[in-house]
Parts: C-alpha cells; sequence; structure tokens
C-alpha cells in the first residue's frame, strides 16, 4: 500500500516536471550550476593535491636535513668553519638518533669535468656515502654502487646518470671508461638512472650528475662544507627525529641550554602537513563559496512551487473533496521538490564531469589527477536532496493546509 502510494506520487512528481519543462529547468538552474561548480572545484583542488603530493613523494616525503649555521646574533663572531657538520657528529646521528633509519653526508663540488675535447664546465658533483643510494632510492642501472671500501680507501671512482652519458659522447655502457673531474681521473663504476625533477624543485631541462665517494670528496676539498641528508623510520616521526638530532649536536658541540642552536634541522614531511592544511582549507572555503548557488536554487525552488500551489489550488481541493489526506497532497509536492533538485543535481554532476575532462585537457596546468570523488558525489546530491526537503517544505504544508471548500472556489 505505502509503495503504491510513493510510485503514485513519484509519477504525479514527474508529471508535472515534465508539464512545465522550461520553468522546471530554471527552477533547478541554480541547483545545476551549484553542483557542477562544487564538483569541478573539488577535482581540480584534488588534482593539483595529488599532482604536488606525487612530487613530494617522488622528491622523498621521509627525508631530513642537518648542516651547520651561524646563528644570527653570532654572525661575525663565530666562524662557519666551526659549526659545518662534522663527520664525527654525522656518525653520532646514524648511532644515537632511532627515528633515523639511514644517513649520509654530502658535499658539492662542482667543477669542470672533461672527456678527451669534450669539456663542461659547472657540472653538478656530489660527494656522497653508499648509504644514499637507499635515501634517495637511486640505484645502478649499470656497473655497480658505492661501497664502504670506495669510502674507506678514498678511490677516485665515479657514477654519473645517463644524461652525462649523452653530454659527454660516452658508450652505450660507459662502466670501464673515465672522466676528468677537476684535473683528476676518475673511473666510471656505475650508471644511474636520470632522476626528472618536479616544477615545485625547480623543474627544467636534467643535466649531468657526476657523484664520487664522499672521503674521496672531503680529500680533495678540505675547506668543502658538509651537510647531511638523514631518512626517517616513519614520516609520522619527523618530530621526534627533529629533537633526536639537535640532543645529540647540541650534547657534542657542549651548547649551553640558554645557547642559540649552530646548526639547521629540516623535514620534507613538514611541508606536507603544512600544504595538506592549506590544501583542506581552499577545499572548505571553495565549497563553501561555491555552496552559495545551491542556496539560491533552493530559494528559487521554494518560490516557484509556491506559486505552482497557487497555480492548482482547484486541483488540490478537488483531490481532498474526493478523499485524498493533507499528508498524502504535503508528500506530492515535497517529492516533486526533492525530485526536481535531484534531477538538477544529477545534471550538475554530468556538467562538472566534463568540467574536469576540460581541466585535464589543459596542457601546463598540473590537473592531470583531477577527478570528482565519491565524497564529493553523494555530498552533492545528498545536499541537493537536502535543498528539496528543506525549500519544498514550506509550499508542501501550504498545499496540505488548504480547505477544499475554499479551493474550488479558486478560479
Amino acid at each position: 500500500m505505502l509503495a503504491r502510494i510513493v510510485l503514485q506520487t513519484l509519477g504525479l512528481a514527474l508529471t508535472q516536471i515534465r508539464a512545465n519543462k522550461v520553468r522546471s529547468s530554471l527552477t533547478a538552474l541554480g541547483i545545476i550550476i551549484g553542483v557542477a561548480s562544487v564538483t569541478s572545484v573539488v577535482a581540480a583542488l584534488g588534482g593539483f593535491r595529488a599532482n604536488v603530493l606525487s612530487e613530494f613523494e617522488s622528491f622523498g616525503a621521509k627525508k631530513m636535513w642537518v648542516w651547520g649555521q651561524v646563528p644570527r646574533e653570532l654572525r661575525g663572531k663565530l666562524s662557519w668553519e666551526l659549526v659545518k657538520i662534522k663527520p664525527a657528529e654525522r656518525d653520532a646521528i646514524r648511532d644515537n638518533a632511532p627515528s633515523i633509519a639511514r644517513i649520509t653526508g654530502l658535499i658539492d663540488v662542482s667543477g669542470t669535468v672533461q672527456r678527451g675535447q669534450i669539456v663542461k664546465t659547472g657540472v653538478r658533483v656530489t660527494g656522497v656515502q653508499p648509504a644514499w643510494h637507499d635515501i634517495e632510492s637511486r640505484h645502478a642501472v649499470m656497473g655497480r654502487e658505492f661501497s664502504s671500501i670506495d669510502e674507506e680507501n678514498r678511490r677516485l671512482v665515479c657514477m654519473i646518470n645517463e644524461k652525462a652519458i649523452e653530454e659527454f659522447r660516452l658508450d652505450a655502457d660507459p662502466v670501464g671508461d673515465s672522466l676528468i673531474v677537476a684535473g683528476r681521473r676518475y673511473l666510471i663504476v656505475g650508471v644511474l638512472e636520470t632522476k626528472s625533477v618536479g616544477a615545485m624543485f625547480g623543474g627544467g631541462e636534467t643535466l649531468s650528475e657526476v657523484y664520487i665517494p664522499l672521503s674521496t670528496a672531503q680529500k680533495f676539498n678540505q675547506f668543502a662544507f658538509m651537510y647531511c641528508m638523514a631518512q626517517l623510520t616513519e614520516p609520522k616521526k619527523a618530530e621526534e627525529a627533529k629533537a633526536e638530532v639537535r640532543f645529540v649536536l647540541r650534547k657534542m658541540r657542549g651548547l649551553k641550554p640558554t645557547a642559540s642552536d649552530t646548526f639547521g634541522i629540516e623535514v620534507l614531511q613538514k611541508f606536507i602537513d603544512q600544504f595538506n592544511g592549506v590544501a583542506a582549507g581552499i577545499t572548505a572555503i571553495a565549497g563553501g563559496v561555491v555552496a552559495i548557488s545551491l542556496l539560491v536554487g533552493g530559494i528559487g525552488i521554494m518560490n516557484i512551487m509556491l506559486v505552482s500551489v497557487s497555480e492548482r489550488t482547484r486541483e488540490i481541493g478537488l483531490r481532498k473533496a474526493v478523499g485524498a489526506k493533507p499528508s498524502i497532497i504535503l508528500t506530492q509536492f515535497l517529492v516533486e521538490a526533492i525530485v526536481l533538485c535531484l534531477v538538477g543535481g544529477l545534471i550538475g554532476l554530468v556538467i562538472g564531469q566534463g568540467l574536469v575532462l576540460l581541466m585535464k585537457a589543459l596542457p601546463n596546468a598540473s590537473l592531470s589527477k583531477a577527478s570528482i570523488p565519491p565524497w564529493a558525489i553523494f555530498l552533492s546530491l545528498g545536499f541537493s536532496a537536502a535543498t528539496g526537503v528543506i525549500f519544498g517544505m514550506l509550499p508542501a504544508i501550504k498545499a496540505s493546509r488548504l480547505d477544499p471548500i475554499e479551493a474550488l472556489r479558486h478560479a
């Protein structure tokens, strides 16, 4: 019985909507615009967020950097030589910071690199330790990686990326060849895959890279400043790791409780958390602003439904005269408002999906991962239905309370 009444009510509602196609379309326009805007904005922000986080992930979400620095109040009084990270401090961090999985010292010694008649200046030459391969997730595609023996014996060996093979016109498999780096001959023992850098981290064309053992770099560049790159055991332990490293370095440097740190510590996870917070805030604000369209659409629906009640007064009176209960009349008008809003919501979703496809096709927009999440679809339809209930209730109540005799007298 109840199911039959519901189906009849739904049928009447659809009949009324079809009978006034233009008015129904204009009435639902606010809902259509609101849902299309909400879904496309959410998809765009989600795609941008996914793109940025993927770049963070490729860069390494669990990375930490540690370097020496002179506090602002001691500049001109304290030598930079005294604050640089020393091998003993690096090893102490490795041994006494449980939240650190592995750590490598780094020295940038960019210089002239030569192969035969080809000479390149300003090539990125970096001294690294064997742990660097796991921290950076960069392993050999040809030859071998650095070993502890290379480090201990300060061997004149190097690894290059695939771009260097092209720029220095090396053999397809250059392992066993050599390069002249800063006037010294280095044997190529391995080739690393070229790592592309996202726009957030500089972007641009990939350049040649040459890596040598850290101890070798220190031997020939005694005044170079070493800094450290570490890998956390888990991203969520970022703050613990920072506290542990700070404790180790302050203790080793004999800093008093009131003294400023003579080193810097930074964790990439901090920026990821900040970005997630900003992205969530922007999504909420954009959703709130665009939701105003739904409010406007709801007011429009209420207005049109009130007009519809006035136009159909005699129909309502006739139905009541033959026994229709007020609850049936209320349900009919309420269902009509809800169906109108849901149809508008579905049309809005289709338009929103079309806008998403257009955004994904835009070049250099960083929106290739944009998509409407399931929660946004359900939320839009739920909001549309709620709009129908809220703004359709007043016209429905008005219709249900009409006096049948007065309604039949209506012209």
